[in-house]
Parts: structure tokens; C-alpha cells; sequence
């Protein structure tokens, strides 16, 4: 029987999106196999601390009345000091000792300080290999305006955004007043560097817009005004090709908003009312192929690594890239599983699937 690889699952960090982190790593823990891993729970807390976290999915679960956190027991957990060394180290109040030769890192960070190539380029500077996009694909997928400049000159279509700071707000309100009310109403306002609809507001009065500008620049100096699109939310997930082939997209999964004026960070993870995850959606035969034909362009377009959600609004006859997350809710109820589920995937597999693809990498 060979040794089981070492994975360290890195969860939790200094972003807004803390708690959804630590919501995702619990259901990593639950589900990753064990026959083939040995895990090294690594949390870091809003502060920046990494310390050694117990390997138990239930402390990590979901509950509205109580989000899932990364608490500093007073451990603290040593990355090696050079890249002739893949070894861990653990110091607390027994003393320091080895946590052993670590093989691949899943570092299941949402936002800011994680998700954007912070940790990506700490763990290339050490030569440990990880699971994800890479040091640029991660920073361009955190950066929304960036995201879609790209997006825009490799010809897959994006919603009409004006991206926009207090600075520039200061110096000339006029113009950009002129250009976001350009985009008509309704709108939304979001942070530029920001996930899981935190910051978020959706404006159908011009007047809530100084409001909604706040909301945003609390999370972020960048806001961006989006062209708000009628159509239907549809998401699907995307997976490198292997050996050489294709690009893996997943079949779509659709949000269907019954209640609330748009599917915010309440229903995504408190699991408010008012809003139907479906997958797969029902579409055509050859709407479904275009989806996944834009996704792919788009993926690839970011950087092609690790994995990826594509975001769409579809108006029946186009589809519109809303965004690409290079690290997406993983909780088993999140869509990016959920769409692999349904596309023949299980949810072990597909984080096994991530870690192969990395260590095949290094």
C-alpha cells in the first residue's frame, strides 16, 4: 500500500469572506478521501495567523445562527524556510514539533489575501505545489474590472461596467455621474475585489446610489457600476483538460430569484428564502453548447488553471459573462460542485481531481 499524500488545507484568512472559507473547508474535510490523503488542517485567522485547526468537518458546518470561524488557539504553524525543505512545523503549548513533508497545498481561500495570487505567491517562492490557478490567473480573477478588460479583448461579451474610486468621484462627479447613468437603470454596485455578494447592492433609484457607492468603497478603494441585464442567472463550473485534452466545463445550474431583488449573501449561504438553485438548467441542446463554449474561452483567456465558475446572464438570444471565480464556493451545496455532481463527477472525485492536477504539475 503507498504512502497517502500530504495535503495541507489552507482555510479561512483576512477577507470579508472569512466564514465562507471555513464553510467550504469543512465540507472539504467531510468529503476528501482519506484512503489517499492524509490532511494537515491549516486556519488562518483575521489577523493573518496560521495556526493548526482540528481536522472536524462539523465544527466547520454552516449554521446561520453562528458562522464557522477560524478562532487563534495559540498555535502557530511554520511554512519551510527554503525550498530545500517541504517540511511543516507546529509550535504551541507543548513545545514545536514536525507536522512532516507536506506534498501539495488546497488552499480554499475566498477573497482578498487568498484567492487573489497572495498565498499563490508565497507557496511558488517555497516551491510547494498547490491546487488552483496560478499567481496571475488568481490576481485577474479577484480583479473584477481587470477580469473583464480581458475578457472584452479576447471577444467573449461582458456586462457594460464603469469602474470608478472617491478620488475620481472628488475630481470630476459630473463625468461620472454622466457615464454611470449612462448604463441605465437598474444597476448594481459592487467592490471590485470582493466575493460571495459581500458589498453588493442592487440600485433602481438614482438617488440610492451615493449609498450603494459606500456600501462598496467599505470593502474596496475601486466600485464598479454594472448595466443590470434581464435575463436568466446561469453558472457553470470549468476544470482543465486532462492529458492534453479539451477544457472540462460542467453542465449549467440556473438561480432563479422568486423573492428577493437579487441572489445576495444571505441566500447563498443562510439559506434564506426567495431564491431556487437548479441543476442542470433546462436549456437547448445548442444553448447549452454555447455556454460552455464562452466558458471555456473565458477560462482559458484568465489563465487555464485549477478550476473555475463562469457566470452568465443569458436574455434568451446572448450570453453575458458576469464573472469568473477562480476559486468558487465549495460547500456541497455550492453550484460549483453541484453542477459537477450533475455532470457525472462526485464530490470526493472532484477534489481529487484538483489535487492531482497539481501535484502533476510540480
Amino acid at each position: 500500500m503507498t504512502n497517502p499524500v500530504v495535503v495541507v488545507v489552507l482555510f479561512g484568512g483576512r477577507s470579508s469572506e472569512h466564514s465562507i472559507s471555513s464553510a467550504t473547508a469543512g465540507g472539504v474535510l467531510r468529503a476528501i478521501d482519506r484512503d489517499r490523503f492524509r490532511v494537515i488542517p491549516v486556519g488562518i485567522t483575521r489577523d493573518g495567523a496560521f495556526v493548526l485547526e482540528d481536522d472536524d468537518p462539523d465544527k466547520f458546518a454552516l449554521r446561520p445562527e453562528a458562522l464557522p470561524e477560524v478562532v487563534d488557539n495559540g498555535s502557530r504553524v511554520r511554512l519551510p524556510d527554503s525550498t530545500l525543505s517541504r517540511e511543516w512545523t507546529v509550535t504551541d503549548a507543548d513545545g514545536t514539533r514536525s507536522l512532516g513533508e507536506v506534498d501539495v497545498v488546497l488552499p480554499i481561500l475566498h477573497g482578498r489575501f487568498g484567492e487573489d495570487g497572495t498565498v499563490q505567491g508565497l507557496l511558488e517562492l517555497l516551491g510547494i505545489p498547490y491546487a488552483g490557478g496560478g499567481v496571475l490567473m488568481s490576481a485577474i480573477g479577484m480583479n473584477k474590472h481587470v477580469t473583464k478588460q480581458v475578457l472584452r479583448a479576447a471577444n467573449v461579451p461582458v456586462v457594460p461596467w464603469v469602474a470608478v474610486t472617491r478620488a475620481d468621484l472628488a475630481r470630476d462627479r459630473d463625468l461620472w455621474e454622466r457615464r454611470m447613468r449612462a448604463l441605465g437603470l437598474p444597476v448594481f454596485v459592487k467592490p471590485n475585489e470582493a466575493g460571495s455578494s459581500v458589498g453588493v447592492t442592487k440600485v433602481s433609484r438614482w438617488e440610492d446610489l451615493d449609498a450603494a457607492l459606500d456600501t462598496a468603497f467599505a470593502e474596496d478603494r475601486l466600485a464598479l457600476v454594472e448595466q443590470a441585464v434581464v435575463g436568466r442567472e446561469l453558472e457553470c463550473g470549468v476544470l482543465p483538460g486532462r492529458d492534453g485534452g479539451p477544457v472540462r466545463v460542467s453542465v449549467a445550474g440556473e438561480i432563479v430569484v422568486t423573492g428577493r431583488e437579487f441572489y445576495d449573501f444571505e441566500a447563498k449561504y443562510l439559506d434564506a428564502p426567495g431564491v431556487d438553485l437548479v441543476c442542470p438548467a433546462a436549456l437547448g441542446e445548442g444553448e447549452l453548447a454555447e455556454m460552455q463554449r464562452i466558458a471555456a474561452q473565458a477560462f482559458e483567456a484568465i489563465g487555464g488553471q485549477g478550476l473555475a465558475r463562469v457566470d452568465f446572464f443569458y436574455t434568451g438570444t446572448e450570453f453575458f459573462v458576469n464573472e469568473v471565480n477562480t476559486m468558487p464556493g465549495f460547500t456541497p451545496i455550492s453550484m460549483f460542485p453541484t453542477c459537477w455532481i450533475a455532470s457525472g463527477l462526485t464530490y470526493p472525485d472532484l477534489i481529487s481531481d484538483l489535487l492531482d492536477a497539481a501535484l502533476e504539475k510540480a
